[in-house]
């Protein structure tokens, strides 16, 4: 196996959370109702899967790895694009929650930025992931030997392993600052 393939596999996975953000912001926009559980948890899956994981890999492990390889210059600039949206993405998502926390303490003003960054997000990711699956995983795997492949898969395992043991020991960690 390629390693972009455990990559397009997660896009998969990433796509269908974005379609059910949004049908959660066409519920909105239909009912004025917010679901902050959902919120809260759409909020966990893209920091923790979407970003973590899955940009943790690439920005980590194959962007890491190609940058050291003598990528055409359009390459490289798209390579910088994606890392440019990956941190786009992750401001958008804080001002999400930021919004969400906002509401929950009784700011209707907070409304319209849940709608517009829920809005943002699923725009955002299907064109992020189209530009990764189509026009930059499969030439760049031409940059890197079938044994730095096989290592880099390798990294992409090991990498999963070690991600539900940094959560939850941050989480402790974060839980025993403010005791």
């Amino acid at each position: 196996m390629l390693p972009i393939g455990p990559l397009m596999i997660e896009h998969r996975l990433i796509e269908r959370m974005i379609r059910l953000m949004a049908r959660e912001l066409h519920h909105i926009e239909e009912t004025g109702l917010y679901d902050l559980a959902f919120i809260d948890t759409a909020v966990d899956f893209i920091r923790t899967y979407a970003d973590r994981c899955h940009h943790g890999k690439e920005e980590n492990i194959l962007f890491s790895e190609l940058a050291k390889k003598p990528l055409s210059p359009q390459h490289r600039k798209t390579m910088d694009e994606l890392v440019a949206e990956h941190v786009y993405a992750r401001g958008k998502v804080r001002q999400l929650v930021e919004a969400k926390e906002q509401y929950a303490r009784g700011n209707g003003e907070a409304e319209k930025p849940i709608r517009s960054l829920l809005s943002d997000l699923v725009a955002f990711y299907p064109a992020h992931i189209a530009k990764e699956d189509k026009h930059f995983f499969i030439p760049c795997m031409g940059y890197l030997t079938k044994a730095e492949q096989d290592n880099m898969l390798q990294g992409f395992w090991d990498f999963d392993r070690q991600l539900i043991h940094e959560k939850y020991r941050s989480l402790v960690e974060r839980l025993e600052a403010k005791r």
